[in-house]
């Protein structure tokens, strides 16, 4: 790697070949946003653009044109999907460039212009020129696009870029953000079309590192149920969540889960997520099957006929909120004191863990915080099977905080088989093909720790380098962990303030429960009581057996 502001183009003949280089102008997830932009062959690319603002990919072409040539700062654009962190800054770039092609899948040009409600969205639409997906086309002279279906969001993509040089053929692909597995209303990305593309580079995506999650059915499932319970208990809920995707996905569930179909709830809309959902129903041939089967029978969104009831907020509405419990979906950005107005009852606000999202309230009394995790994106194990299916030379981690993508690059089953970068911005990284490269020695992630156990306490003693690490100033937030055994490993986990404060959230009487996250027989998530129903079965450690046996009672 080196610090460099430019990607020179196809290099001199003195020089040692080297087709393929990349850069990048964002790579992480919080208001960076994602920009990279990549040299294959005599060729500029820039891969999405999530810049709030644009002036580094400016300032490069102004200082290098001459006088009188307004140049482009690449030769053309490839956008992976519409989320904002990775679109944002599109609108501005065609502004600046208007001449520069920008690229897309068709649904992601019909989704682009929800991330400037003010403008006008026939333009933005105009602006990205849809491929087909599934179907090489050569959009310069021996440059090569395919988009493959990448999961996450409708229209996201997985984008192959192939140039045919005399010499060979270079190959990168860029997942964009990606989910192998299938969510709601979007199918997961499928390896098989993936399988033997040859790659040399592979720009993949790290958001969630190395961290591991249950299946997704499974997360839904315990989302369900936390929403169900706060129903019962007379509790009213907000969502907030961003306008494209997590908030439709929810709908989705809230109308087809078996604890909300037909029940007389209400589910109000407002804001942004309400315009995503018009913009999906106008993409209802783009979804998968079930949901298009779904729309036969009812409307996929608004509906007041079928109970739980979708309705989009109005102003008139709101006096009608807490009335009886009810479900608002709203954007992150609104003060939820627009809906918790005085006697309404209780409030229950659930934030998606992995998205920053801050909460606007004035002192209100009755409102509990909690978290859920419905994953939008593949975890480690499936970031790692993607690149043992396509197995690249070369594998360049992005999107995720530095800390996430050096436990990415610190695997040694990576390690051993590929070249591995996780680039800062501005650092330009050559990506040399068939040529001798040594690996870079892994960050350290292991530390080495002492363990005294005394009569009635165990003390852990870990080094202060510990304390180096980004994380760590989360962690340690409230001077207190939680302990769980995973298999045979202890996993340690700080405890948030926002868990202390919320004296309502299951875990504070987790012990006070017959279950089987309770139970002896209980152990890495597996049943091991012969006398059990679900002996040797994996469980959920919310379920409960008549074979119980509290855990304390154990030898």
């Amino acid at each position: 790697m080196r610090d460099d502001l430019s990607i020179p183009s196809r290099p001199d003949a003195g020089e040692s070949a080297n087709e393929l280089a990349c850069l990048p102008y964002g790579v992480q997830h919080e208001d960076e946003g994602v920009c990279l932009l990549v040299r294959i062959g005599p060729y500029r690319i820039i891969l999405d653009c999530g810049l709030a603002d644009i002036s580094s990919l400016a300032k490069e072409v102004n200082q290098s044109a001459p006088r009188g040539i307004v140049p482009l700062p690449a030769d053309l654009v490839l956008i992976s999907h519409a989320h904002s962190d990775h679109a944002r800054g599109l609108l501005a770039l065609h502004q600046s460039f208007p001449t520069l092609p920008i690229y897309g899948s068709e649904v992601t040009s019909k989704l682009l212009p929800l991330n400037w409600l003010d403008e006008n969205p026939e333009e933005i639409s105009a602006f990205c020129q849809a491929l087909p997906l599934r179907s090489p086309v050569e959009v310069l002279d021996g440059l090569i696009v395919e988009l493959f279906p990448a999961g996450h969001l409708p229209g996201a993509v997985a984008i192959l870029i192939t140039y045919r040089s005399p010499q060979r053929d270079y190959k990168i692909l860029y997942t964009g953000d990606f989910f192998l597995s299938n969510s709601r209303l979007v199918e997961g990305l499928r390896l098989e079309e993936l399988r033997g593309l040859d790659l040399d580079v592979l720009l993949i995506e790290g958001s969630y590192g190395t961290s591991r999650y249950p299946h997704r059915r499974n997360q839904e499932n315990q989302l369900a149920e936390r929403i169900h319970r706060a129903i019962a208990e007379h509790c009213s809920v907000i969502l907030p969540t961003p306008a494209l995707g997590l908030g439709q996905e929810l709908l989705m569930l809230l109308r087809s889960h078996h604890h909300f179909t037909g029940r007389d709830l209400d589910i109000w809309v407002d804001g942004a997520v309400a315009a995503g959902c018009d913009a999906y129903l106008e993409l209802l041939p783009h979804l998968p099957a079930s949901v298009q089967n779904f729309a036969r029978h009812q409307p996929l969104f608004w509906d007041e006929r079928v109970r739980p009831r979708v309705r989009r907020l109005q102003p008139e509405n709101l006096s009608l909120l807490g009335k009886s419990p009810c479900i608002v979906l709203t954007d992150p950005t609104i003060d939820v004191s627009k809906y918790c107005q005085p006697n309404t009852g209780s409030w229950l606000i659930l934030l998606p863990e992995k998205i920053d999202i801050p909460i606007h309230q004035q002192a209100i009394d009755d409102i509990t915080i909690e978290s859920y995790l419905l994953a939008q994106h593949s975890d480690g194990p499936g970031t790692t099977q993607l690149i043992h299916n396509l197995r690249p030379q070369h594998v360049v981690f992005v999107h995720g905080s530095p800390a996430y993508l050096a436990d990415l690059t610190s695997l040694e089953e990576l390690q051993n088989r590929y070249h591995l970068h996780s680039p800062a911005c501005g650092t330009l990284v050559e990506l040399p093909i068939g040529e001798t490269f040594l690996q870079p020695a892994a960050p350290e992630t292991n530390y080495e720790g002492e363990l005294s156990e005394l009569d009635t306490v165990v003390t852990v003693t870990l080094p202060e380098a510990i304390t180096e690490d980004p994380r760590w100033r989360q962690f340690a937030d409230t001077g207190l962990i939680e302990a769980r055994w995973q298999g045979e490993e202890l996993v340690l986990r700080g405890l948030t303030q926002r868990e202390l404060l919320n004296q309502n959230s299951d875990r504070f009487t987790w012990t006070d429960i017959e279950c089987c996250g309770t139970c002896r027989y209980q152990r890495g998530q597996r049943c091991w009581n012969p006398a059990a129903p679900l002996y040797n079965f994996k469980v959920t450690l919310e379920g409960y057996c008549p074979a119980f046996e509290r855990l304390s009672n154990a030898e």
